[in-house]
């Protein structure tokens, strides 16, 4: 047996208030959507984005449905489609998990722009203001996985591995904590820090593009360190995974952002 760290022992419960039952999971989203809506209000006394902080307060809801109904559809249709075509009912069963962040993206980006639409926000800078607080939620999202010892790593020697509940009695990379890291807060300090030093509102869609490529990068990179879905194994050649698949057209999308920013600019 090689080394390993034993997975600590966290209830992914909570509390319980009868049958009510408030999870880790549950929690961090709401703190990824809480905390984001906080900093995308301070980002608008910097450097305004909206008239407002009243229209970022209204933009709660719409995030919030973009992320869930994104993130379930996105699940759905990704990565257990047979399944859920099998049982159609057990779709809205979200409390016994199964989201996407990808498809969360694409929720939150069709609600951003329906938004900026309705309220006539220039759709550019707002996305930018709301990827910068992208990995704020992801961030919490991550350790709330790693808490449930969900999406844990592929097999691994290193001193830091850790042999979780449901990966049988194998020493593995703790990829969430890896994707905490880099997906989430090392993220969002490269954002933080262009958000102030780069004058963004001179450069709309320059931030969405620098967190679509840094993302899709990242994701893609940390997946050879993460076991693929049981379910779903190994996909293109038999070498990459769903999510390699799903975060190579950010890449690219991030990729044409930000050439186009910077084409504009050398042209002025």
């Amino acid at each position: 047996m090689l080394f390993a760290i034993p997975f600590p022992t966290i209830d992914p419960i909570i509390f319980e208030l009868g049958p009510l039952s408030i999870r880790w999971y549950a929690l961090a989203y709401l703190l990824g959507i809480f905390v984001g809506w906080r900093v995308m209000r301070y980002m608008n006394q910097i450097s305004p984005i909206v008239e407002d902080n009243e229209t970022i307060d209204d933009f709660l809801v719409w995030v919030t449905l973009g992320i869930l109904l994104g993130g379930r559809v996105g699940y759905v249709l990704f990565y257990n489609l047979n399944y859920y075509i099998q049982n159609p009912l057990n779709i809205f069963a979200i409390w016994h998990g199964g989201m996407s962040f990808h498809g969360g993206f694409a929720g939150v980006t069709i609600s951003s722009i329906a938004f900026c639409k309705k309220r006539r926000v220039n759709i550019l800078n707002f996305g930018d203001a709301v990827c910068v607080v992208a990995p704020i939620g992801l961030f919490f999202g991550r350790i709330a996985n790693f808490i449930n010892g969900e999406l844990f790593g592929r097999p691994s020697s290193v001193p830091w591995a850790v042999i979780f509940p449901n990966g049988g009695n194998i020493p593995r990379h703790p990829s969430q904590l890896y994707e905490a890291i880099f997906e989430g807060a090392l993220l969002f300090f490269l954002l933080w820090f262009l958000f102030n030093y780069y004058n963004p509102r001179k450069r709309p869609g320059v931030l969405t593009g620098v967190f679509l490529l840094s993302y899709g990068i990242i994701r893609g990179v940390i997946e050879f360190f993460r076991e693929p879905d049981f379910h779903i194994g190994y996909l293109g050649f038999g070498i990459f995974t769903m999510g390699q698949l799903l975060s190579l057209p950010m890449i690219l999308v991030g990729a044409i952002l930000i050439f186009n920013v910077m084409r504009k600019e050398s042209l002025n």
